[in-house]
């Protein structure tokens, strides 16, 4: 059964989901030199680290569903420092592969016994099936943009399907270990925090994140 999201997995929940979002503007630009071959597939690896972790914390779709958001918020961020429209591929293609990385795991999730969920040979399976499953479901991304998914070079296959090995190899490790960042954060002990200072670090977190971001885009 879920329990109830606590404030302290809310504040956990603040911070991957800034830490996502500043990796993905900090990883992107890392790979801007095969932003044309796999580095869709490498940051599929990556958001399904943390929206695994944020599953393994909460075992609620609201999780997921939250650090999905903070990593739109942060992509928005992005398009205005950029001076991106939101209509533009680097901006809205990206978004999309976000929301349906967490819709893939939710997806491959609910079928899996509470057994295989404890083990890292069952968090494996799910972080490569998920993968596999947002990797087939990304070409349809011009039906969502309006902007066709890239293809490689010389052909016509979405690269997303091209590099979907790679995809599913870098997910079978990122999803343990998402769910192990969940159980160290949980072990922390985030509830005897005092009440009032409880969203000290998760507020001071993302102001760190969306300032490290600027400076990236700006500097």
């Amino acid at each position: 059964m879920s329990r109830k999201i606590s404030a302290s997995d809310l504040g956990f929940l603040v911070v991957i989901g800034s830490v996502w979002g500043l990796t993905e503007a900090a990883c992107g630009l890392a790979l801007e030199s095969c932003a044309k071959l796999a580095s869709g597939s490498i940051m599929t690896g990556v958001a399904l680290l943390f929206v695994s972790a944020a599953w393994a914390r909460t075992r609620r779709v609201a999780g997921p569903a939250l650090v999905v958001g903070m990593a739109l918020v942060f992509k928005l961020f992005d398009a205005l420092l950029l001076g991106l429209p939101i209509k533009h591929g680097a901006i809205a293609n990206p978004m999309f592969a976000f929301v349906i990385e967490g819709l893939a795991l939710l997806f491959i999730v609910s079928f899996l016994a509470d057994a295989m969920k404890r083990k890292a040979a069952g968090q494996a399976f799910l972080g490569g099936m998920s993968a596999l499953l947002a990797a087939n479901i990304f070409p349809l991304v011009k039906f969502a943009t309006g902007i066709p998914a890239c293809v490689i070079p010389g052909g016509a296959m979405p690269l997303s399907l091209y590099y979907a090995p790679l995809a599913v190899a870098v997910s079978m490790i990122a999803v343990p270990l998402g769910f192990l960042v969940a159980a160290k954060a949980e072990a922390i002990g985030g509830e005897t925090v005092p009440a009032g200072r409880r969203w000290l670090v998760p507020s001071a977190a993302a102001a760190l994140c969306l300032a490290v971001q600027a400076l990236i885009r700006l500097v």
